[in-house]
């Protein structure tokens, strides 16, 4: 079965999604508008692609603060891996994100957003269950929690 949303075509395989992002899209909006579309609570997303920007984040637990840095220059997205919990009620994803650059060093981190140059092709694997996540404030991040 085929299914189209704002920014995104997919198809689903037994209870798998192939999914494909227009070009110029915003990553993290256009896979939270997919999550939420086919109410997708928990699971894995794994991708490819290529963007033109991309704005990390990095989390320093000295002072459980994050620090997000963005970079403007075309680069190949050699791995997107994160999981589909809900925060607050939501369904969220937690992406974290490897990017070739054109002199093939790298970049990796949490994902923030990045903007799509050319493509960007996921496979998301839904698990029927609700995961929720709840912050620890000791630690200062947000963790599973498997009692809720």
């Amino acid at each position: 079965m085929n299914y189209k949303g704002n920014h995104w075509s997919a198809r689903k395989v037994d209870h798998i999604y192939i999914v494909s992002l227009d070009n110029r899209s915003n990553i993290a909006e256009a896979l939270t508008d997919f999550i939420q579309n086919q109410n997708i609570q928990a699971g894995e997303v794994t991708g490819i692609g290529a963007v033109s920007e991309a704005t990390l984040r990095f989390f320093n637990p000295a002072t459980k603060k994050y620090v997000d840095k963005t970079f403007k220059e075309q680069m190949e997205v050699t791995n997107i891996s994160g999981n589909i919990s809900e925060i607050e009620g939501k369904p969220t994803l937690h992406l974290h994100i490897t990017l070739g650059r054109e002199d093939y060093t790298a970049l990796a981190g949490h994902l923030l957003e990045a903007e799509i140059q050319g493509a960007a092709e996921f496979i998301i694997y839904p698990l029927d269950t609700r995961v929720v996540k709840i912050k620890n404030e000791e630690i200062g991040i947000n963790l599973y929690d498997f009692e809720k």
